[in-house]
């Protein structure tokens, strides 16, 4: 009788979740508000409503550029770990403060990915074990495969050689 090896079931079906963030909106949308109103003493009503609707626009617009670039990037990083044989299990939606942030379950741990969704100052940041690291979003999808290398060896290769504290263990010869 030969039984049958169950191997990691995996919640990942391929794709990385859109990520807008209604904070960031209701954000964008109070600021929007205060600056229209100052234009009520000068503009009136009329100008007001126009200065609402141009500056909550560009800043819907700016949180939608941003999130897809952090998606983008926790997309290609995922995908280059999953080539180079990393074990996803899975990729949700997580949140924190005002950070747009994605958690990925692998069999080496949890790594959170993520950073401020707002296209001129997106900031990625990588969340494992405890220790984060951050970089200009627009470095980071400029250097995709070398951060990708990166990490991968860090979480998959020295990762495994860590225990449940996340301290490095030395193998035993």
């Amino acid at each position: 009788m030969q039984l049958e090896q169950q191997t990691g079931e995996t919640d990942w079906n391929g794709t990385v979740p859109n990520a807008f963030d209604l904070r960031i909106l209701g954000f964008v949308g109070v600021i929007a508000a205060l600056a229209a109103s100052l234009n009520v003493p000068y503009g009136g009503i009329a100008f007001a409503l126009v200065a609402f609707g141009i500056l909550a626009g560009g800043g819907l617009v700016v949180h939608a550029l941003g999130q897809r670039k952090l998606r983008r990037i926790t997309d290609g990083l995922v995908e280059r770990w999953v080539e180079a044989g990393g074990e996803i299990e899975s990729v949700t939606r997580s949140s924190g403060g005002m950070r747009t942030e994605w958690t990925i379950r692998t069999t080496a741990g949890t790594v959170t990915i993520g950073g401020v969704a707002v296209v001129p100052i997106a900031r990625l940041s990588v969340e494992w074990h405890g220790v984060s690291d951050s970089m200009d979003a627009a470095d980071a999808e400029a250097n995709l495969d070398r951060l990708a290398d990166s990490l991968f060896e860090e979480i998959f290769e020295i990762g495994s050689e860590t225990d449940a504290t996340g301290l490095r263990t030395i193998p035993q010869a």
